[in-house]
């Protein structure tokens, strides 16, 4: 077993009467393993009577065949619908009766599951969830119950502008690959799943080895330890996969239009961006927070929003992945402005590129990213989330304690480097939903539609 000193501040902020009482806990993380050979991280908390756990397995909805497309998605819905001796009514009673909230959740890289229950019932909370991944039933009545659900979904969304503008946005940048497909799947694929298909999920890609838990609150290490084995014990030791082929977005100017009747229109803009492991990812990340992800602050709020008044919104963010990495945004505006709207996001695009920024931007930028993030640890789930995303992306367990200095240390011309590698106002994938007036589609076969 092995012990990592580190301290995480959780804030809880309680409002009385005007007043804001801010007050830290300290708390430990230690990396357990136990008997049957579990990993786990365990922040033991003792002050709230809750328990939380994140679990995550590599490996999410880009896994699922092109022609079945939602699998993962529709077992995180029926995972909770009934396991082992207990059916569907059954198993949502007895998470009822004792206020446990269990839930999965599939995204394109990770299909993850969440747990919170009271400390004194955590033997059958995390035995329940141990019935879920390893003796789910799949019954038909919920399953189909659930798909009917989610295909209602996904018909209002063929009409729903940013459901279209999205699904198409990814459909360009990754033609033919599984990152093209959309997570919840079509009309067509979520039709096409089968309970052997749901089966074949749960006892293929749910395994021990592409597995990371976090665990945080009114819990020890001992207990916790007997707890995994039987939860997760029953897990195969490995999945059959847990990663897509490597892959870049397209790398060609590109504007597709989709006609649709609307009095504004909807805009996504992207292309290239930074995976997690590049040693430029906190220069891009202070980068993108003044470019289009700090709000009012933004050189794109500032120039479209605030003197220009066209968008009432606008963003960009940077979205790293297993196998490829992204960087996007978007906004909404009248369709007489879509055209003035998107010169100014290349030419803001453009302008940052080639002279950086300004080092009163730069300052701004690291007060805001640290003096923010704390506020992101404020219940025991989002530790363990973020204790999850740690593991997922190899981050020592020190991490929290060096993020603020990873982040200072990012210079000015850290910035402009990483702008002139990571920003192609030239090869800009648009998608515009709506009538926008004199924008002309372009790239190869790419049409209005």
């Amino acid at each position: 077993m092995k012990k990592h000193r580190f301290l995480i501040a959780v804030f809880a902020c309680f409002v009385f009467y005007g007043t804001t009482y801010v007050s830290a806990v300290a708390a430990e993380i230690r990396e357990i393993v136990t008997p049957g050979g579990i990993k786990a991280w365990l922040v033991e908390e003792r002050s709230i009577p809750i328990v939380s756990m994140k679990v995550a397995w590599q490996g999410g909805a880009s896994l699922d065949p092109a022609d079945k497309a939602g699998i993962a998605h529709l077992a995180s819905a029926t995972m909770d619908e009934g396991a082992g001796d207990l059916d569907s009514i059954s198993f949502q009673e007895r998470l009822s009766d004792l206020a446990i909230k269990l839930n999965f959740d599939a995204g394109k890289d990770t299909y993850s599951g969440n747990l919170k229950t009271l400390s004194e019932n955590t033997d059958e909370a995390f035995r329940l969830f141990g019935l879920a991944i390893t003796e789910p039933r799949f019954d038909e009545e919920p399953v189909e119950r659930i798909r009917a659900q989610i295909l209602t979904s996904l018909n209002r969304k063929l009409s729903d502008p940013n459901s279209l503008a999205g699904r198409a946005w990814f459909d360009i940048a990754f033609k033919g690959h599984p990152y093209s497909q959309p997570s919840e799947g079509t009309i067509e694929t979520m039709s096409a799943v089968t309970k052997a298909d749901l089966v074949e999920f749960a006892t293929t890609r749910l395994a021990k080895d592409n597995m990371v838990i976090s665990v945080v609150g009114d819990i020890g290490e001992e207990d916790l330890k007997r707890l995994l084995d039987k939860t997760f014990g029953g897990l195969p030791d490995t999945a059959v996969a847990s990663k897509v082929a490597e892959t870049a977005p397209l790398r060609e100017a590109t504007v597709k239009i989709i006609d649709q009747d609307i009095p504004q229109s909807i805009v996504i803009f992207g292309g290239q961006g930074i995976k997690r492991d590049d040693p430029d990812y906190y220069a891009a990340y202070v980068l993108n927070y003044i470019l289009g992800g700090s709000g009012f602050e933004s050189r794109l709020t500032d120039e479209i929003r605030e003197k220009r008044g066209l968008v009432y919104s606008v963003y960009s963010y940077l979205y790293p992945m297993e196998s490829s990495a992204l960087q996007m945004g978007g906004f909404g505006t009248s369709n007489a402005s879509v055209k003035e709207a998107l010169e100014l996001v290349g030419g803001l695009v453009a302008e940052i590129r080639a002279d950086g920024v300004t080092a009163e931007e730069l300052a701004g930028a690291k007060t805001y990213l640290n003096g923010s993030f704390p506020l992101s640890l404020s219940s025991n789930a989002s530790i363990a989330g973020i204790m999850v995303a740690m593991q997922m992306n190899e981050l020592p367990t020190e991490y929290l304690q060096q993020r603020a200095d990873l982040i200072n240390a990012v210079t000015l011309d850290d910035v402009k480097r990483v702008a002139q590698k990571l920003l192609d106002p030239e090869n800009m994938i648009v998608v515009v939903v709506g009538k926008p007036v004199d924008l002309e589609p372009k790239g190869a076969g790419i049409m209005s539609q």
